[in-house]
Parts: structure tokens; sequence; C-alpha cells
């Protein structure tokens, strides 16, 4: 698909990626996350431990964390979005999270559904009907350890074309 790979050149370009980043969702920006890779298949985000993602209990903040497992499942997503019509919006619906151990370093989350998500969003445009499906996000740090799980449930829903 033509478009996902648009998209997904952009956000290996380091200039695009920082100011979609800072434009669009700027904690994020400023936490430190950021993709490392991306593929129509699957998608891996950092998240360092720094003083602007940091807890008072020597971890990174699970808000933090949570922003770059969303980010792994969502960048997938945008991608076999982009520049598609009719447009189809997406929507977080649910999040759950499981922590193992404290994240004292880089994380790394790891998304690999990335066939799932498009099968949702075709869909949904087939359909007209709104899809959901649930991606999976394993953090890990830099000694391989799994620090967190996180399920993402997204819902996919066209928009009504507009036509005069």
């Amino acid at each position: 698909m033509e478009a996902a790979a648009a998209f997904i050149r952009m956000m290996k370009n380091p200039f695009w990626a920082a100011w979609f980043m800072l434009a669009k969702l700027p904690s994020a920006f400023f936490s430190g996350v950021r993709v490392r890779e991306l593929s129509e298949d699957m998608c891996k985000v950092t998240v360092p431990y720094k003083w602007f993602s940091k807890n008072p209990f020597r971890s990174t903040y699970f808000a933090c964390l949570s922003m770059a497992a969303e980010m792994s499942t969502g960048a997938l997503a945008m991608a076999h979005l982009y520049k598609m019509q009719p447009p189809v919006s997406m929507l977080v619906l649910k999040m759950e999270a499981r922590y193992l151990t404290k994240a004292t370093g880089v994380t790394v989350f790891s998304c690999y559904n990335g066939r799932e998500l498009k099968q949702a969003i075709i869909a949904a445009t087939v359909t007209g009907e709104p899809h959901t499906f649930t991606a999976v996000s394993e953090g890990v740090n830099e000694a391989g350890e799994k620090v967190a799980v996180f399920l993402i449930t997204w819902s996919f829903k066209a928009r009504k074309s507009v036509t005069s």
C-alpha cells in the first residue's frame, strides 16, 4: 500500500518524525518517546528513564510507559489509515496494563499486530460499522526483561464521505 509506505517513510525521517511528535503529541515528545522501527506489520517505540519521565520511586512514570505502548500500536494503525478515502477515525476504547518490574532505563515497546489492525480498518470501511481490535504491546528493558504488557483496544469507524 503506497500510502502506508509514505507514512512509514515520514516517521523514519528524523525531521518529520520530530515535527509530527512535537505538533501532535508534545507530552510524548518531551518525555523522549520515539518511534525506532516501523513497518506495516510491526512497530518499536522507546521511552527513556530521564528527568522528564521519572517518578518519585526512581523508575519511569507509568503514564510515559503508557504513551510509548499506545504509540507502538497507534503508529501501526496510522500507517494503514494514512490518506485513506473515505477517512477512518481511530479512538482508544480501553487500555489494560500489567507492570512486571521497575523501568529504570530505556524501555522498548513492540507491537506485531499490523496485519490485524489493517483488517479491522478494512472491515470498518467495507461494512460502514465501527470495528475494534485489541493490540498487544510488550515493553522490555535493556537486559531483555519484560517490564510491562499493554492491551490497547482501538475502535475504527469510517467517516461519511462528503459529496457535493
